[in-house]
């Protein structure tokens, strides 16, 4: 079976990733956090003669799920959704209500997820790992031994955790004792290019990340200032 194949974008001025994920064998795919530029992710779907099957969201922040922030409007899932595609919005269970009042999204145009879910993208299984910290709902998602962290973890950072829903503990939590079992030898695709190179290794982040490096909650929570 060939290896699932994984596009990463770089869209919009905060320095957006999004990612395809697809089966070369079938040309099915999903969209990751699908936001900016609608028409150049759809001509990239069209270019790579890949059929769209479902969008994914780690979280509900416009610059990853699209709607109105900071007085203006950004393209995303609801735009994707007018190109008559035949998908829904994958989305945890706890943030489809932001994704509704955000981005204009209706009840059936999303699924809402709880963190158990695998969802077969061809021949492969993406697999749904609730990580809240950033936000109540924030969510990664493994392929084939390729991880999507959204803001949950950064190559060399992590998400903030002092905005509205943010939970440093919960982060931690997630970071220690989610991601950072994962086996080495996995890839890290964050949700921005905020480094020196676009992936890493979860190995090389539990080398290299301060935050991968607490053993306990409290030393977490006063380097973040808690």
């Amino acid at each position: 079976m060939q290896t699932v194949s994984i596009t990463q974008l770089e869209l919009g001025p905060m320095q957006n990733f999004v990612y395809l994920i697809a089966d070369p064998a079938t040309r099915e795919a999903v969209v990751v956090d699908p936001a900016w530029n609608i028409d150049g992710i759809v001509q990239r779907l069209e270019e790579e003669e890949l059929r769209l099957t479902a969008a994914l969201i780690t979280h509900f922040h416009p610059d990853h799920l699209g709607g109105n922030f900071m007085g203006r409007h950004i393209q995303g899932a609801a735009e994707l959704l007018e190109r008559n595609l035949p998908i829904k919005i994958y989305i945890h269970k706890t943030e489809a209500d932001y994704a509704s009042s955000i981005a204009g999204l209706s009840a059936s145009d999303m699924v809402r997820t709880d963190g158990t879910e695998e969802l077969a993208v061809g021949n492969h299984r993406v697999c749904f790992i609730h990580t809240p910290g950033h936000t109540p709902g924030s969510q990664c998602f493994l392929v084939d031994g390729r991880l999507i962290s959204g803001d949950t973890l950064f190559i060399g950072g992590c998400g903030r955790t002092d905005l509205p829903g943010s939970d440093a503990a919960q982060m931690y939590d997630s970071l220690v004792n989610k991601l950072k079992q994962l086996p080495d030898e996995t890839l890290l695709y964050p949700g921005h290019n905020y480094a020196d190179r676009p992936s890493s290794t979860i190995g090389d982040e539990k080398r290299r990340n301060l935050y991968l490096r607490f053993n306990r909650l409290e030393d977490f929570l006063g380097m973040m200032g808690y």
